[in-house]
Order: C-alpha cells, then sequence, then structure tokens
C-alpha cells in the first residue's frame, strides 16, 4: 500500500496491534485501518518527535507548540489525550517505558517524566545545555538525555539527585541502551558514533563515517548493533564483555549511488531494513545474507522506516509526505 499525505513523515511505528501509524510534520497522527487511515489532529503545528505508547496502544508526539499527546484508536473512534505541556518551548524529543509505564519529554534544557498510571507523578530535571534526545534503560528506570559533552543519565523516579555524567567532547544528538543494559550509544553533530561502557565508563570510540548517523537500532538479542550513515548499513558486533571495542565493523547492503538515512530492525532476530536518501527501501537477513529490493523507484529522501517485531512487514515515509506500508518477503 502506498500513501500520499502531503506532509515530511516526522516518525513510523507498529503498535501492539500490528496497526502502522504515521506522525506528520502538519501536526497530525495518520492510523492505517482496513479501508486505508484515518487523522489524528494532535498538535497546532508540526510533530518534532514520536514513540510508542507504555501500553503498545497508539502514539505519543511531541510538537512545536510545547505539548505531548497520546494519539489512539479506541473503537471506531480516535482520540486525542493531552499528557504534557511545556509552554514556550518545543518538544523536542519523547520517549517510554513499557516496563516502567513512564514517559519523558525533552523541552529545552529540561527533561520532564510522567507515569503512564499515575496523573499525579511529575519530575524535572536540568541541564547546562539543551537535551537533543532521551532514552530509557531497558528497565525503564534510568533515563539517558543526550546533551553538549555528553549524556547525562537520571534515575527516573527520585526527585532530588545529581546525574551521572558521561563525558565525550562535542555535540551528542542521539542515544540508545543496549537491550542488555551494559552500553549507552550516542550519535554526534560530528560524522561520527561515540559509547560507552557503563561498568566503568570506558568510551568507545566508532568513526570513519562519511555523513552524519541519524538512526540506530538493535537487533539479534543486542548482540548486533545497526546504524545509518553511510553507502550501506554499518553494523556494529556487540558480543562479549567489551562490545565492539577493537572489532570492525561491517557494511551490509553498500551502494556507492546513495547514502542510508533511516535503520529499523528486529528486536530478537536478524533482520535489518535501510531507507536511502534516493528514496529506495530495502531489508536484509543477516543470519542467511539474503538482501530484498522492496521499494526500487527512487524519490524523496526517507525519513521515517518502522519493521514488525517478526520482520513480516516494513512501513516508510519520506520528507515529502510519500508513505507505505510493504511486506518484506523475509
Amino acid at each position: 500500500m502506498t500513501l500520499d499525505f502531503d506532509a515530511y513523515l516526522t516518525a513510523v511505528f507498529f503498535d501492539r496491534s500490528g496497526r502502522a501509524m504515521f506522525a506528520l510534520g502538519d501536526g497530525t497522527v495518520r492510523a492505517m485501518t482496513d479501508g486505508g487511515f484515518v487523522t489524528i489532529e494532535a498538535h497546532d503545528g508540526a510533530v518534532l518527535s514520536a514513540c510508542p505508547h507504555p501500553s503498545g496502544v497508539g502514539l505519543i508526539t511531541g510538537g512545536d507548540d510545547g505539548r505531548a499527546v497520546w494519539s489512539r484508536i479506541e473503537g471506531d473512534d480516535v482520540a486525542a489525550s493531552l499528557i504534557g505541556e511545556v509552554k514556550g518551548r518545543w518538544i523536542d524529543a519523547v520517549a517510554a517505558s513499557a516496563e516502567s509505564g513512564l514517559i519523558a519529554l525533552a523541552a529545552g534544557r529540561e527533561l520532564h517524566v510522567r507515569d503512564s498510571r499515575d496523573a499525579a507523578f511529575s519530575r524535572v530535571f536540568s541541564h547546562e545545555k539543551s537535551v537533543s534526545d532521551i532514552a530509557f534503560d531497558p528497565k525503564g528506570r534510568r533515563i539517558a538525555a543526550a546533551t553538549y559533552n555528553g549524556a547525562a543519565l537520571w534515575y527516573a523516579r527520585i526527585a532530588d539527585q545529581k546525574p551521572q555524567m558521561l563525558k565525550w567532547a562535542g555535540s551528542h544528538v542521539l542515544v540508545a541502551w543496549s537491550p542488555d543494559g551494559r552500553f549507552l550509544m550516542s550519535a554526534m553533530q560530528e560524522n561520527q558514533l561515540h559509547g560507552w561502557r557503563l561498568s566503568d565508563s570506558k568510551d568507545l570510540r566508532m568513526g570513519g563515517y562519511p555523513s552524519k548517523v541519524k538512526s540506530l537500532a538493535f537487533l539479534s538479542g543486542g548482540l548486533m548493533l545497526a546504524t545509518s550513515g553511510s553507502n550501506g548499513v554499518v553494523v556494529w558486533p556487540f558480543a562479549g564483555a567489551s562490545g565492539p571495542m577493537g572489532k570492525d565493523a561491517a557494511e551490509i547492503g553498500h551502494d556507492a549511488a546513495a547514502t542510508v538515512t533511516r535503520v529499523a530492525s528486529t528486536p530478537a532476530a536478524s533482520i535489518v531494513v535501510a531507507g536511502l536518501d534516493d528514496g529506495r527501501v530495502w531489508a536484509a537477513d543477516l543470519k542467511s545474507g539474503r538482501i530484498e529490493h522492496l521499494k526500487a523507484e527512487k524519490g524523496p529522501p526517507i525519513s521515517a522506516l518502522a519493521v514488525t517485531p517478526d520482520g513480516g512487514r516494513l512501513a516508510w515515509g519520506d520528507e515529502d509526505g510519500g508513505a507505505g506500508v510493504l511486506e518484506t518477503g523475509l
């Protein structure tokens, strides 16, 4: 199925039911249905960030209107509920944990935490510089905040605390925890990836990218990390106590004529999908080495990408509002 939403695709996810949900730059969320899609008016302005709700139902979106909204389908109706609001700020990043039920919002230099099961719960953590991205650890107890010169680690429920700072010079714009919680990875404003082994804060220097890394995805139970930022998907090995330290990355699906802008993967299996800056999309099973070219026609750069946990379907969106849902064949 191919669609045209006529607005920048900020993000796409599959919810617990397997429904593809698209977050758009026009402030709407579009949810796929058997007959096409429904539109949920979420924001008065653009959607800047999105993540699945802790319940697995619907999406949480952050907008340039300073609001975080939970959009979903309830029976035959659509619903949009306000989760939090920071007046005069953009909600640049959102994150949620199914394990703890917590929701986090990044607004300027502040990190706001809410509890999906307790409307009265609220925490606010401040940083010296703006927060670019946030991520919960696998248990949903700690939050990593990407900021200038490193990442700050906070215990999500503790009100008065000082964060653990993981330092590395430069601007950090994207963070992801390894599924076992032993490593924190960060993409930087420069063309490089950085990481830390949390047991001893050991630095992982992972450079050599020809362009910025805009997308990270762990797969195979955390044994591999796939990234964008090159002519193919760059895959780092994370097996063993030292993870990728002292090891070389592999590059899958190299194509000198294009750059990978987005990656998505199956957490437990070995399937990775790639969206390119020329609009093409492919999927690969790293165990068998098989690659399926699923969207061969060229177009605007892919800006949003998701794959179901079993690797059977993927959803894509591009910078001009084109979108689709495809069978991977893997």
